[in-house]
């Protein structure tokens, strides 16, 4: 299913109708003056579809409208349901988050670590303790990605022919090789970097499962969520409702990267599980329920079909950086700025560790991702809350869209019940943590 249909009314579940309605006003000036093409927003509160606002073309050429099956690259929200194909497979026993990934992958039994010199005489020593699982779920593991362009490993990548794709024909077991025997950017653990890993991952999942990991995604997380417009390509039924590619052109205004969005188009050589779905709002959106814990709803479970425990789910979204670091003093001097601060890293998701730091409102324990044609989505466990938002304007730095995003959403939450009780926002100090709670007169 793809039809996204309002479940409630706003008022009913704490959010000001009026202004829910100066999200969609905002980012309607986005369509206006040419910055992004089209986009469609949702957001669930108190597990009911509370507002949805969409706008704009999926095509600008061909003048097609954005409507609730059109079908988005998520590029790295991928990457929160890898995790969480792994994490099934660590319950079943399959895997340790210790376990070293040479288990699963020989080739990197033998990783080195940059030291110095250039991309093409790079020096090198040899890793002083194995990468493992758990380092490839909390990018700990010294990898990058060739379009940083930050550090002389990244040119490596690129001269491999990693940059935003994989070279043709090479899959993902081969994708793997490669990257083993490039340099790690630190000692794996030491420090973190947004990278392939999640794609290393993947290949985990692979072996782990004995499944390629499009059939394990089908078996064991799409299917059981009803997720039934997600996969690694749009086929040619579905290829008519994929939105196109853009980015920032001349002016300003949106233009079409035909280049690297055809990708979708046609069956990956590689499955990236870093970056490789196509999905609708609407599945997205049941994603995210997945993750949220609810009074009869316990994290992990969908419908009645349960994929985690919850208390793996738990564990997933706590901070599994060392010491409590948060991303900015944890990460490589390219995390070094406001989004990343007082935020830390589970497995698979940002966590807020503080919402102060980063000057933006939101919830202590809030998790979220995004993808890089600047797609995004949280789930607010305090808040009882989910948003994500879509559109495919790549890269995803190129306007503040989330933090506006989020600075929108919270000013028109003006009450949320949460277990029975009521609470307003004069009980709020702006972060999520309350300091009065009321009870609910009408949960007795």
């Amino acid at each position: 299913m793809s039809d996204l249909t309002v479940e409630v009314d706003p008022a009913e579940v704490g959010l000001d109708p009026d202004r829910l309605s100066r999200i969609g006003a905002h980012f309607e000036r986005y369509v206006a003056d040419g910055r992004l093409p089209g986009w469609l927003l949702t957001v669930r509160k108190g597990g009911a579809l509370a507002y949805v606002a969409r706008c704009g073309s999926r095509d600008l050429e061909a003048d097609l409208p954005v409507t609730d099956d059109t079908l988005w690259r998520i590029y790295s929200m991928t990457k929160p349901l890898t995790s969480v194909a792994a994490m099934i497979l660590y319950e079943e026993g399959k895997l340790a988050l210790t376990d070293p990934v040479s288990s699963f992958i020989p080739s990197f039994a033998d990783v080195r670590v940059y030291t110095g010199g250039s991309d093409l005489r790079p020096v090198t020593v040899p890793a002083i303790e194995p990468v493992r699982v758990w380092h490839l779920l909390t990018h700990t593991a010294g990898l990058t990605y060739g379009f940083h362009r930050v550090h002389p490993v990244d040119a490596m990548y690129r001269a491999a022919g990693f940059e935003w794709s994989s070279p043709a024909g090479m899959d993902l077991a081969q994708a793997c090789d490669a990257w083993a025997g490039l340099p790690l950017l630190f000692q794996p653990g030491a420090e973190w970097n947004y990278s392939v890993a999640t794609d290393v991952l993947g290949r985990v999942v692979e072996v782990a499962s004995g499944q390629s990991l499009d059939e394990f995604f089908a078996a064991r997380i799409l299917g059981p969520l009803g997720m039934t417009q997600t996969s690694f390509w749009a086929g040619p039924d579905a290829a008519p409702r994929l939105a196109a590619l853009y980015m920032p052109g001349p002016g300003g205004a949106a233009a079409r990267l035909d280049a690297l969005g055809g990708a979708a188009l046609a069956p990956p050589d590689m499955l990236s599980g870093g970056g490789g779905l196509v999905s609708t709002a609407a599945d997205y959106d049941r994603f995210t329920q997945l993750l949220l814990s609810r009074p009869g709803s316990p994290a992990g479970e969908l419908d009645g079909v349960r994929l985690l425990s919850p208390r793996t789910v738990g564990y997933m979204t706590r901070n599994h950086l060392p010491g409590g670091s948060d991303l900015e003093t944890f990460g490589r001097p390219l995390y070094a700025e406001s989004p990343f601060r007082g935020v830390g890293f589970g497995l698979g998701f940002a966590v807020v560790l503080d919402p102060v730091p980063g000057k933006v409102i939101c919830s202590a324990g809030e998790i979220s991702w995004g993808g890089a044609a600047s797609t995004a989505f949280w789930v607010d466990q305090d808040a009882d809350l989910t948003v994500s938002f879509f559109t495919q304007l790549l890269p995803s730095s190129a306007y503040p869209i989330r933090p506006q995003l989020r600075q929108l959403v919270y000013q028109a939450l003006v009450r949320w019940p949460a277990l029975g009780a009521s609470r307003d926002v004069d009980d709020v100090d702006g972060g999520g943590a309350f300091v009065d709670l009321v009870e609910d007169p009408d949960s007795r």
